[in-house]
């Protein structure tokens, strides 16, 4: 390190990123981090607990955090998703409202998150998928976002594709608070492997499954196994509500679960580096998402 970086000083702090579900946060998360940290499928409201991803700029450690869509809740889960994720706001340095551009009235869809976007810390809008919408509309909708919020600054981009990621990150680094990074330099998130290995399977159920199942499909890691030729074996159990989910997972003569552990157990490697052997069970459990132990796997707390 040189005389001059030595003088820099260092910063961190928390990036929050809210938005309406589907309308790209995951995708952002991951495209700022460089790798994967959060999953992503087009069904809306996969994310379901906040996850951090670590991103370094120059001096600077972004903590990014992905959050649940919100939305007004019904069920248990529900109400524990959009609790963790304006738990986010309260924890963050910067809050991000991330707004699909291309979505149906937008503005009108975004009350219920503009309505709790906090006056006390720096809030800023960044309008998504921005390359599929004309100009003079875009415009046009920035400025009907800045009239119904004081927001500090606008950001139009593209986290699919990859575009204004660059002003956003250095606003990022210009206004997180100066201090000690609080995570080593070569981990990309807080998740633990085992908890993200379940994600990645749950993520390729939702991709290939999305019209026949719905939402009530958890995955758990059962067993991590770390061999002694350098692979790994993992088991995971898939939790469904009904029989007929059940059959719908297997598939005929179990040809589903098997593409599916196909590709999970491919991204895995992939991910890891080296072998993996994935083994899934599918188990009925009517009542998984009204368990308190549930949620404590999930990394979210038991909605009052």
């Amino acid at each position: 390190m040189t005389e001059q970086e030595k003088e820099i000083p260092t910063r961190c702090g928390y990036v929050s990123i809210i938005g309406l579900p589907n309308a790209g946060k995951s995708t952002l998360v991951n495209t700022l981090v460089g790798t994967k940290v959060s999953i992503v499928s087009r069904k809306v409201q996969t994310t379901r607990t906040r996850i951090l991803g670590l991103c370094i700029e120059g001096a600077s450690q972004i903590v990014l955090i992905d959050t649940p869509g919100i939305f007004a809740p019904q069920k248990i889960l529900e109400k524990a998703m959009v609790q963790a994720a304006l738990g986010s706001v309260d924890d963050a340095d910067i809050i991000v409202h991330l707004v699909d551009a291309t979505g149906k009235n937008p503005l009108h869809s975004a009350k219920i998150i503009i309505e709790r976007l906090p006056k006390n810390k720096p809030c800023v809008l960044a309008l998504n998928k921005t390359d599929a919408i004309q100009k003079d509309k875009l415009l046009a909708l920035a400025a009907s976002f800045n009239e119904a919020f004081p927001y500090e600054k606008t950001f139009m981009i593209s986290g699919l594709k990859g575009k204004g990621m660059e002003q956003m990150m250095q606003y990022f680094t210009e206004n997180i608070p100066e201090g000690p990074w609080l995570f080593p330099e070569d981990q990309a998130t807080d998740m633990p492997m085992r908890m993200l290995a379940a994600e990645i399977t749950r993520e390729k159920i939702f991709i290939q499954l999305h019209d026949e199942l719905p939402y009530a499909a958890m995955v758990e890691t059962e067993k991590w196994e770390d061999r002694d030729d350098g692979s790994i074996l993992i088991e995971q159990v898939i939790y469904v509500t009904r029989d007929t989910q059940k059959a719908i997972v297997l598939g005929k003569g179990g040809a589903q679960i098997k593409s599916i552990g196909q590709y999970a157990r491919l991204e895995l490697e992939e991910m890891m580096g080296t072998r993996v052997h994935l083994k899934l069970f599918v188990k009925v459990e009517k009542d998984w998402s009204e368990k308190s132990e549930t949620y404590r796997m999930m990394g979210l707390d038991f909605p009052d």
